[in-house]
């Protein structure tokens, strides 16, 4: 593998992210420019992209921080409408990785960055939901599905009817890994 571009993500980087999400994701996951541009205006520090030296595109991740009372809305835009009080999470929204890039670790290196920026801004918590069957991924990264409350129905259902609801305690000295044949 040529020599590999990882980064923080800006604005400009939305055409590379509607790119790797049309190869990852059927139709009905499909995120709007608009949601997807607003979850890397929310928290650009979070929000990271690899990339061959030569410009293709591997993957990205999308995340924020979210009231941990409630979950972002799926293909929602997003605006920061929290007081300094709120209790806050790290919401992982999105990880793709391209058909190229799979195999290759970018993966745990999109996560790796991500959450060590999640940790520095004092996030202890981390909530995602999984899909396309991706909760045994995250759970080797110690992620734990949990029981959705009946006011999440909604929002977890616009995820699709396999979206599962996880979570885990952030560690400053980093994460715990499973063995990752367990779990297969």
């Amino acid at each position: 593998m040529s020599e590999l571009v990882l980064r923080r993500m800006t604005g400009a980087d939305l055409a590379g992210v509607i790119a790797v999400q049309a190869q990852c994701y059927g139709d009905s996951l499909i995120e709007s420019e608009a949601a997807l541009a607003s979850r890397i205006a929310l928290s650009p520090q979070t929000c990271w992209m690899a990339a061959r030296a030569d410009g293709e595109w591997l993957g990205y991740l999308l995340t924020h921080p979210w009231p941990a009372a409630s979950l972002p809305p799926w293909d929602g835009v997003l605006a920061r409408g929290w007081t300094a009080q709120t209790p806050l999470v790290w919401f992982v929204h999105d990880m793709a990785v391209a058909p190229t890039g799979r195999g290759t670790g970018v993966a745990m290196r999109l996560y790796d960055a991500a959450r060590a920026a999640a940790v520095e801004q004092g996030l202890e918590m981390s909530r995602l939901i999984a899909v396309q069957s991706a909760a045994p991924w995250w759970r080797r990264l110690g992620y734990a599905p949990v029981d959705a409350e009946a006011s999440y129905a909604a929002k977890l259902a616009a995820y699709g009817n396999t979206a599962v609801l996880m979570e885990k305690r952030l560690s400053p000295e980093g994460d715990r890994r499973f063995d990752t044949t367990a779990a297969n």
